[in-house]
């Protein structure tokens, strides 16, 4: 017995040297190729020395550089078929190496392959876009969205394509997306994301009012508002529907907190304005002046004259 146990223990060290042996030949195999900038053949290799040698702690420097390089393999590989146009394949090796970068932890890698996964959505999702075909453009720049929103050249585009689609409240969330924003690169697309909230909402707001709908103002301001309180767009907004619909105690308890949430010195002022009327209304002179006195630029300002001047007669 004891000579059968020897030789079983043998056996189990010569196939465990045989397997080793077997992976670190591949491995060599998939390095050889990964230099001589064969990425297909090395990414087969290295897939294999994944698969033989996961459960074997005698290969898991080379299990661990596998897992590290499959990922660069599949980006290289899409890089490739970029150059080619072959927006397909580069899609198809782009999106498998983020995922592979993600399954074995390389967040950095799974970045940039992602960054050309949305560049990729949106060139497909162009034509489509200048073509005003908007829920196909939508269709396709989701996707990139998904895969990169720090993309904002791309999610400006889906915004625009939910607005015109009649997607308000979508096309808000993407916009309030890009407008929160703070690092300077973003600077030039923050600035449009803000003027086109503004130019959609305005367009919505103006419609609504035409139809004395202030109460549906309201309500569309105050759903934003609970996905970002300090919308500055929104808080106007209703300021003025409460406003308009005469409701002065309401205009009372928000219009400072409206005021404040303005970074425009118009805008700011036409929130004093607002408030200014809403005290006037409800026959609070002090306030009324005080308020009124805040009113330092754009349209608002000589209407606001004109009120002080009234209220110290």
């Amino acid at each position: 017995m004891k000579k059968i146990f020897v030789s079983a223990v043998a056996l189990m060290a010569a196939l465990t040297l045989s397997a080793q042996e077997d992976v670190t030949t591949i491995f060599n195999e998939a390095g050889a190729a990964f230099n001589a900038k064969d990425f297909a053949g090395a990414a087969a290799k290295f897939e294999q020395v994944i698969d033989l040698g996961i459960d074997n702690d005698e290969v898991a420097s080379q299990v661990a550089t596998a897992k590290a390089t499959l990922p660069k393999c599949y980006y290289y590989l899409g890089g490739a078929a970029i150059k080619s146009q072959n927006y397909d394949e580069a899609l198809k090796q782009f999106s498998r190496s983020a995922e592979l970068a993600e399954l074995y932890g390389d967040m950095t890698q799974m970045s940039k392959s992602n960054g050309w996964v949305a560049k990729i959505y949106q060139i497909q999702g162009g034509d489509a876009f200048n073509n005003k075909d908007y829920v196909t453009a939508a269709s396709v720049f989701e996707k990139g969205y998904k895969a990169d929103p720090d993309n904002t050249g791309m999610a400006l585009n889906l915004a625009m394509s939910y607005c015109e689609m009649g997607e308000y409240e979508k096309g808000m969330d993407i916009y309030e997306a890009i407008a929160a924003k703070t690092h300077p690169k973003y600077a030039e697309d923050v600035a449009q994301a803000k003027e086109m909230m503004a130019l959609y909402t305005n367009n919505k707001v103006a419609g609504m009012q035409q139809a004395g709908d202030f109460d549906g103002i309201i309500t569309m301001a105050d759903a934003q508002l609970e996905k970002n309180p300090a919308s500055a767009l929104f808080q106007k907004v209703r300021l003025q529907a409460y406003s308009g619909k005469k409701d002065y105690a309401k205009v009372i308890e928000l219009g400072q907190a409206a005021a404040d949430a303005q970074t425009d010195e118009e805008d700011r002022s036409l929130m004093y304005y607002v408030l200014g009327a809403a005290y006037n209304a409800r026959e609070m002179r002090d306030q009324a002046i005080a308020a009124f006195q805040k009113v330092t630029a754009g349209e608002a300002a000589e209407n606001a004259r004109a009120a002080l001047a009234e209220l110290q007669k």
